[in-house]
């Protein structure tokens, strides 16, 4: 083999290894290490993307309650215990029809593309809803959760969908922390 063709490959083979591990750090970046679900910039494109071309789709949000309390009175460990059952309750919910996030701190949020192969959203917040275990010690966990489907968007965008989700949770927290809008 020629050396000179050896050689003219070479910077193509770096190029190639080196975009490769740009874009295994852009995929890691995506997602949340404690958590394994999207980063909020993960999630949004999707999001978008599926709430755009999916005429049944379901925008949730979940935050915990009191979580402060568990990561004063547990230790951050307890803390991170707790959110990482509740991404993986949330996933689970989910399942193969939608996409979670962790969009930061104790919030977290799915786009269900198709919610008849959902559980349903009490069915969430009673998974939300049970304690975790914790070195020895059982969590007191609960979550507030909000929706909106797209069919009652004027626009279908994710920033709307997200608005009145949002709404929602805060109303389901005002009238307590085990109240899901079916």
């Amino acid at each position: 083999m020629d050396t000179h063709v050896i050689a003219a490959g070479l910077p193509a083979l770096g190029w190639a290894v080196h975009g490769g591990m740009l874009w295994r750090r852009l995929s890691t970046a995506r997602r949340d290490p404690l958590t394994g679900l999207h980063t909020r910039a993960g999630w949004t494109a999707r999001a978008e993307h599926l709430l755009a071309r999916r005429p049944n789709a379901l925008v949730v949000l979940v935050d915990l309650d009191d979580f402060k309390a568990i990561n004063d009175t547990y230790g951050h460990a307890a803390g991170d215990a707790a959110l990482t059952a509740t991404a993986g309750r949330l996933a689970d919910w989910c399942g193969r029809h939608g996409v979670t996030a962790r969009l930061g701190g104790d919030e977290f949020a799915a786009i269900v593309t198709d919610p008849a192969h959902t559980p349903g959203l009490r069915a969430l917040q009673n998974a939300l809803d049970r304690p975790v275990e914790h070195d020895g010690r059982v969590l007191p966990v609960a979550a507030s959760v909000g929706h909106c489907h797209r069919a009652h968007l004027p626009v279908p965008t994710l920033t709307d969908a997200l608005s009145a989700a949002d709404a929602a949770m805060y109303a389901a927290k005002g009238h307590g922390r085990r109240n899901a809008h079916p």
